[in-house]
C-alpha cells in the first residue's frame, strides 16, 4: 500500500480544483459572486491588499451582504483580466 502525504494548502486546492471540474462537466452553473479566497485564486493574487485596492479603485464589483462578508462579482473579475490582457505583436 502507498501513503500519499499533501500539505494542507495544497489538498485543499486539489479539492477545490477537483469539485470545479465536476461542475464544468456536469453543466451546474458556478456561483455569480465569490468568496474573497476565490476571487483571488480567479485573479492569480496572494495579498487581500492588493484585492482591496482592486475593489477601492472600482475595478472589480463587490456585495457586501453583512459588514464581515464581501462577495466579488465572477464576471466582473474576468471582464477586469480581458480588459488588462495584452495581444502578441
Amino acid at each position: 500500500m502507498q501513503v500519499i502525504c499533501l500539505e494542507e494548502e495544497a489538498f485543499y486546492s486539489l479539492v477545490e480544483q477537483v469539485v470545479a471540474r465536476l461542475r464544468e462537466k456536469n453543466g451546474q452553473e458556478q456561483d455569480q459572486w465569490v468568496s474573497d479566497d476565490e476571487a483571488m485564486q480567479l485573479l492569480k493574487i496572494k495579498s487581500k491588499t492588493t484585492l482591496q485596492k482592486l475593489r477601492d479603485e472600482g475595478k472589480i464589483r463587490f456585495s457586501q451582504p453583512q459588514k464581515k462578508i464581501i462577495l466579488y462579482d465572477r464576471d466582473s473579475i474576468k471582464m477586469y483580466l480581458e480588459k488588462n490582457a495584452k495581444n502578441p505583436f
